[in-house]
């Protein structure tokens, strides 16, 4: 081999494999974006060490891990459905030492979560290594509901119900209310059960809606995601593997929804 072949093949060998912020973005975790302050964060390793440049390349002999737990592009995915408990945050790290979700959960670095819970919030939780399915299920233009069990202190009156249903209402920081589908399922002495659903994620969109109109949120659960509801079996802290026909029918709700092409993510 002469020095100009040799030239040759040195350049192949640089330009082949992916880049790792690529790489860690194709795995579902997060964007390439994200992925390049993880690096610079020192949380991803390739081979045992830690990387520093955001532009190595990895190929499908490199063993990469984020926050020591190995990540890769499976063509198996994983979904799974957890009820989540009180006091936990959805979060792969946290600089206060609170527990997370992950700390209970034995999942791949590359299993996270569709969207979120607060940590004073409960109920049905979706995991995925499916960047997109997660994706499309967040987005605001697919309009997935969410259904939510509220306890709230106090009794809501027609008029307030009706603004809840209406939307329009000054949650903060310039944020205005979304529409709610809402029914009162119970009322005693001091408080209320109400059952409500909405139709996209915004950070404590309800606590801060409630809030507004002087019905403070006592207890928060998330009931149904999609056309996926809380097994009745399933204990706070337990969680199960998706079958097939549920991940099937999560694929076809997302292909049926209007499309509302000039919504942007909030």
């Amino acid at each position: 081999m002469n020095e100009k072949t040799d030239q040759t093949a040195s350049k192949i060998v640089k330009v082949q494999g992916e880049r790792i912020n690529r790489y860690i973005a194709s795995c579902g975790l997060c964007s390439r974006r994200e992925a390049d302050r993880w690096i610079e964060a020192g949380r991803v390793s390739m081979n045992g060490e830690a990387i520093q440049q955001p532009g190595i390349r990895v190929t499908a002999l490199d063993s990469v891990k984020v926050d020591g737990k190995r990540i890769s592009k499976a063509d198996e995915k994983t979904y799974i459905i957890y009820n989540k408990p009180r006091g936990l945050l959805c979060s792969r790290k946290d600089a206060r030492k609170r527990p997370l979700i992950y700390d209970k959960l034995d999942v791949p670095a590359n299993v996270q979560s569709i969207g979120r819970l607060d940590m004073d919030s409960e109920g049905l939780l979706l995991l995925t290594d499916d960047g997109s399915l997660a994706q499309e299920m967040m987005h605001p233009r697919n309009k997935i509901p969410r259904q939510y069990r509220v306890r709230i202190v106090g009794q809501p009156d027609f008029e307030t119900l009706a603004k809840l249903r209406s939307g329009g209402i000054d949650m903060g920081d310039g944020d205005i209310s979304d529409p709610w589908e809402l029914i009162v399922s119970s009322e005693s002495k001091g408080h209320s059960w109400i059952t409500l659903t909405i139709h996209r994620g915004r950070w404590r969109e309800i606590r801060r809606t409630l809030k507004a109109v002087k019905h403070e949120v006592r207890r928060l659960m998330r009931v149904r995601f999609g056309n996926l509801g809380l097994d009745i079996d399933l204990r706070p802290g337990e969680w199960r593997m998706l079958k097939a026909k549920e991940v099937q029918s999560l694929q076809k709700l997302i292909k049926t929804m209007p499309k509302k092409e000039n919504t942007q993510q909030p």
